[in-house]
């Protein structure tokens, strides 16, 4: 095996190197998560950080890594009071995206627990990161059942693993690092709070250190072992003060000025918890550790907010993540009075953190104040040189949204939308087990191995239980949907007050697909054709930055509309052909531009009823005089129809009192 790549040849990443080091020094900060772009040496970094960190004293022999001067009581392989002691580097367990529940928390073997009464337990990636590093690359894209059980695992420190009444606890403490690229999807608002910091990283634009970064990764790929030998010096002296600062740590102080200005900050930015406060604590004594001084200043507290706060102030999914830094130097001026650390240049103190382009260096500005940054407007009625068409408008502000599906009984991954068989859910019923058995029907079970007792010689209370006699359970929960927006960018859509409102429908629609963890993909047609404004993605925040600039003008072709999502359904049903589409078209079904437009129109419709597509029409006519195309439109599609009005969730219920009260008044 390789030599993993030197932490100390890491060129630029200032801020990502720090954090890494501070949760090194007190894994009580709670772990990093790493924003940005791919190839900008996020995994090379967190995989580098195992090499630093000091050796650790366990258990000889036992598989859950237990502390010979604490082990836990409960631990599957224990009691452990006169077993020898051992040391081992530090352990990094990468957990794999498509990584299947047993593997993370372990695997309980069923059949002996049932026929034996003996509990046989394969431990999982939690058990092997106790006491070490979870490092998740592409955290966003995990799976929703496996975040809860990372988020378990995180808030007790100890996974539990019950099958059918028979669990097995063990200890699972580890610091957990994510990587992920902003671009594939946002992280539930739970999992992001579990992340003590967070950085964003981005490549350089400087030609001398990309330069560099290519020069040092060409040396190391010829020869991992000469190129780690090279930076042998620097990496132990970095091990040395991560060790130092280590030490050094029990004795730091955190004065009450300081503890003052930390919760003045999440005060002052609305964070939610208290958890906040917490991590810029223990990351300020951190700090203060790692430069050597055993008191925390306002700049310690200042570079805390910078790496605690910024993803913990998200308000919804379209915020970008960051901090307004002049509110924050403004908030700790105003409480600077309060401070009780000593005086800078005495003894004690130490100043600034060391500037420079080391690790020890303060992070760079990450991002600007929270939200999502303001796109040029135009004034009302300004357009753009192009003939027909119009400058782009806001959307509305969102809302509620009426629940959209699918149809029929999936098979896709767990989601919130559309029924299908999941491995999380109400059970249905029972099936034989198809390879590991992993949700047990009891009842089947003792219903298949009933008939067989007596010429099995049972004898005893016990049943006497075969592998064949075992059955799974089916269960049915909620499964994730690619949910397809065709959205109408013609002339008869262009009306500001219009085109404002449909884009704020969308907007709501793709905060629903948001919160339901589909995947979604934006569809565009107006002029002589249609475009693919945002292929099939797992980041909303990409398809609502989209929407925002989306000019409007011309004819309206709906056919191109529609034959260009069907190409796009296309290659997407052969990429995953396990995830369902849900097709929402946006219109007012005013089909213009060649030939019989209306008849082509419905033609490319009926193309995707032939498939089954689930489609919903969200009809945006408007004014006196309505033509029913966008009615039409639906029928042709095989799905439904809704206006703007009735896509709010409240204005459905309403209209399903409404309904109910003229039926109990007919009766």
């Amino acid at each position: 095996m390789s030599r993993p790549y030197p932490f100390t040849a890491v060129v630029g990443q200032e801020s990502l190197r720090l954090a890494l080091i501070l949760n090194a020094i007190s894994p009580a900060v709670g772990g990093v998560l790493v924003r940005g772009e791919k190839g900008t040496a996020k995994s090379t970094a967190v995989r580098a950080l195992a090499t630093l960190l000091p050796e650790v004293d366990v258990v000889a022999g036992c598989r859950f890594s237990c502390a010979p001067d604490s082990p836990d009581s409960a631990c599957p392989d224990g009691p452990h009071e006169a077993s020898p002691r051992a040391s081992r580097p530090a352990r990094i367990v990468e957990l794999p995206v498509g990584a299947s529940e047993d593997r993370i928390v372990g695997a309980l073997d069923i059949e002996r627990a049932l026929a034996e009464g003996v509990k046989a337990f394969e431990p999982g990636l939690l058990a092997a990161a106790n006491r070490g590093i979870l490092y998740v690359d592409e955290v966003n894209l995990l799976h929703d059942h496996l975040v809860d059980v990372l988020l378990d695992a995180s808030a007790m420190g100890a996974s539990y693993v019950e099958r059918e009444g028979v669990s097995v606890r063990h200890a699972a403490r580890f610091l957990l690092v994510g990587t992920m690229n902003p671009e594939e999807g946002e992280l539930r608002p739970q999992l992001l709070d579990r992340f003590g910091l967070t950085v964003e990283v981005a490549a350089s634009r400087e030609t001398d250190q990309r330069v560099e970064v290519v020069r040092r990764r060409l040396a190391y790929d010829a020869n991992p072992a000469g190129f780690a030998a090279e930076w042998a010096d620097e990496e132990g002296a970095l091990r040395a003060r991560i060790v130092a600062a280590r030490a050094l740590l029990p004795a730091v102080r955190l004065g009450d000025g300081a503890l003052r200005q930390i919760a003045a900050t999440c005060a002052t930015f609305e964070v939610d918890g208290m958890r906040a406060d917490i991590v810029m604590a223990r990351t300020a004594t951190a700090l203060a550790a790692w430069a050597g001084r055993t008191e925390v200043l306002a700049e310690d507290v200042r570079q805390a907010a910078l790496l605690a706060l910024p993803h913990r102030r998200r308000r919804n999914p379209f915020d970008a993540p960051g901090l307004d830094e002049s509110k924050l130097d403004d908030t700790l001026e105003q409480h600077s009075g309060e401070d009780d650390d000593p005086d800078p240049d005495g003894p004690g103190g130490g100043g600034r953190p060391p500037q420079g382009d080391g690790p020890d260096a303060p992070p760079q500005p990450e991002g600007e104040a929270g939200g999502t940054p303001a796109q040029s407007v135009p004034e009302q009625g300004q357009q753009s040189s192009g003939a027909g068409e119009q400058q782009p408008v806001r959307a509305a502000e969102p809302f509620r949204t009426k629940m959209l599906s699918v149809p029929g009984l999936g098979e896709g991954a767990a989601g919130r939308r559309s029924r299908a068989r999941t491995e999380h859910g109400r059970t249905t019923g029972a099936r034989r087990p198809q390879g590991a058995l992993t949700k047990l029907h009891l009842a089947a079970t003792v219903q298949a191995a009933a008939p067989h007792q007596r010429a099995r010689g049972r004898t005893g209370r016990g049943l006497v239980v075969r592998r064949d006699d075992l059955r799974q359970a089916t269960r049915e929960g909620r499964e994730r949907n690619l949910v397809l927006f065709v959205v109408d960018a013609s002339g008869s859509m262009a009306a500001r007050q219009r085109m404002s409102a449909v884009k704020g429908a969308v907007l709501s629609l793709l905060l629903d697909a948001y919160q339901r963890r589909d995947k979604v993909g934006l569809v565009t047609f107006r002029g002589k054709g249609a475009e693919v404004v945002l292929p099939p993605t797992s980041s909303v925040d990409a398809a609502a930055a989209r929407l925002e600039m989306l000019p409007t003008g011309g004819r309206t072709p709906v056919a191109a509309g529609l034959l260009k999502a069907h190409e796009v359904l296309r290659v997407e049903r052969l990429r995953d052909p396990s995830r369902r589409p849900l097709l929402v078209l946006v219109t007012d079904g005013r089909a213009t531009g060649g030939p019989e437009p209306v008849a082509l129109a419905a033609r490319a419709a009926r193309l995707h009823e032939a498939e089954g597509v689930a489609s919903v029409v969200v009809d945006c006519e408007s004014g006196p005089v309505r033509l029913g195309l966008a009615t039409g439109l639906a029928r042709d599609l095989g799905g439904t129809a809704v206006t703007l009005d009735e896509l709010r969730a409240d204005s459905i219920a309403g209209l399903v009192k409404n309904v109910r009260g003229t039926s109990r008044r007919a009766a």
